[in-house]
């Protein structure tokens, strides 16, 4: 069995359904337990929920709850799936703290601070960019934002799958080149940061779907991703492959983990072969890194 990073949030206990909101000191990354210990304290019984996943800015985050429970990120409903189980993410500059909360009906059983840890980025210097791909001609305007509107609404989707709570592969076994969140310069001139990880790998070699899902997104050519290829994990978790050569699924198609499902290009803001691989949680860009690491 791999190890596992819980960390447990405590409730009163369900048979006495209670308003009161409980006191304590705000839960960080580095508080674990057994995932399947019982924690008693010194007044009532209580129960845990477990989270897995680091608490940090990029992260990815999954749990279960009881059966007849809601939970609450930051006052928002997270929908959650008929066994209960759910997933939250935290983006690159997310506030480090946040707020939980759990409810039956209309009543609050409980309401936690947590503490994300903050995260440093690199700053990465990439040069040899085509002038068009640092500053495009306006008349490209209209496509850039037409891409961009696509990939959108591919991300919106919350779509009733559980391959979220899957322990996802690398898409391909190659050099990491790139990495989330660090701050790219193009030819000296500082752009947004970087939201994926980047593979090296010649041009056609095959990339492999990391997790279960449902293509919702196939475009052989957007302007600064070149082929461009989206899955759903489902609850809001998507992933995207960029600068693709070709690709070998389409819009629709049900997609098993380890699927061949798509080859590496160069299209595209790049200056080189390699694929972009990224995360979301709905529009929160999300550190692939961590999700790899999560059950580790």
């Amino acid at each position: 069995m791999k190890p596992v990073f819980n960390v447990v949030f405590f409730m009163a206990a369900f048979c006495c359904l209670s308003t009161k909101l409980y006191a304590d000191t705000p839960l960080t990354n580095e508080t674990k337990v057994n995932n399947t210990a019982e924690v008693t304290d010194s007044s009532r019984a209580i129960k845990g929920i477990n989270l897995i996943g680091k608490l940090t800015q990029g992260a990815l985050i999954t749990g279960k709850v009881e059966k007849g429970l809601s939970i609450f990120l930051n006052d928002t409903a997270v929908k959650l799936d008929p066994e209960g189980n759910f997933v939250i993410g935290f983006g690159r500059d997310a506030d480090l703290q946040q707020v939980l909360t759990l409810k039956s009906q209309d009543l609050t059983l409980f309401r936690k601070e947590i503490m994300l840890s903050k995260r440093e980025y690199k700053i990465q210097r990439v040069e040899g960019v085509p002038k068009k791909m640092v500053n495009p001609d306006p008349s490209k305007t209209a496509r850039i934002q037409s891409d961009a509107l696509l990939v959108r609404t591919a991300r919106k989707n919350n779509l009733e799958l559980n391959y979220f709570l899957q322990d996802f592969v690398r898409p391909l076994d190659a050099p990491i080149t790139g990495v989330y969140g660090s701050q790219r310069f193009y030819n000296g001139t500082p752009k947004r940061p970087h939201f994926g990880l980047d593979y090296a790998a010649p041009v056609g070699t095959i990339i492999y779907a990391p997790a279960s899902g449902v293509v919702t997104l196939n475009h052989d050519d957007m302007y600064y991703s070149g082929g461009t290829l989206i899955i759903d994990h489902g609850y809001g978790v998507s992933s995207t492959f960029l600068h693709l050569s070709e690709l070998l699924v389409k819009k629709g198609d049900k997609i098993a983990q380890g699927d061949v499902i798509a080859k590496v290009g160069r299209g595209g803001r790049a200056t080189g072969p390699h694929l972009d691989w990224r995360i979301n949680w709905f529009d929160v860009r999300i550190d692939p890194q961590l999700v790899l690491e999560r059950y580790q």
